[in-house]
């Protein structure tokens, strides 16, 4: 009995680092908040981040092994109401897979709308837009700026992605056919 216990801690712990180590460590920030708003010394500050110490290790924890699960799995932070900042943040990756996944699986929560279609026009030389339908037959705009051989796309003002003019020009002639 006690081996299956330990089996089954083990594998839980496991199974959420797999999904918890990125986040947003939500309830941490709002300590570190509160702890900077109790005073403006930053010498009576460290001395209250040292007497709060314990409660640091434990929102750590909370926010590792709990919080950030969530954020991940539901694509909402339950402390900050927030989409995933840190995960879904878009860097210039040394292993690029994203283009070997499934895209289903590239998306934040997994049960999130589906996109229907996305028509791109040129606003400009500079510019692209791109109006993307969803199955629900919600619409949204995207702008895409050209720097370059890139292009930025943004979402409400927020960079999504930074696409090669060729891999346009792929996706463009894919959906033509």
């Amino acid at each position: 009995m006690k081996k299956t216990v330990i089996a089954l801690t083990l594998a839980t712990l496991m199974t959420s680092q797999l999904t918890a180590c990125m986040g947003q460590m939500g309830l941490s920030g709002m300590l570190t908040k509160a702890n900077l708003s109790v005073v403006d010394n930053r010498y009576a500050r460290a001395g209250l981040y040292m007497l709060l110490a314990p409660a640091y290790g434990l929102t750590a924890t909370a926010d590792l092994f709990i919080f950030n699960s969530v954020e991940f799995w539901t694509g909402t932070n339950p402390i900050t109401g927030k989409s995933p900042a840190v995960v879904d943040l878009p860097v210039e990756a040394i292993f690029k897979v994203n283009q070997h996944i499934n895209q289903e699986l590239t998306d934040a929560p997994a049960s999130q709308i589906k996109l229907t279609k996305a028509t791109m026009t040129s606003v400009d030389a500079q510019t692209l837009a791109m109006m993307l339908t969803y199955e629900d037959g919600t619409t949204q705009l995207m702008e895409g700026k050209k720097d370059g051989e890139m292009v930025d796309f943004y979402l409400d003002k927020q960079l999504i992605t930074r696409v090669s003019l060729n891999e346009l020009v792929a996706y463009q002639q894919s959906k033509a056919v």
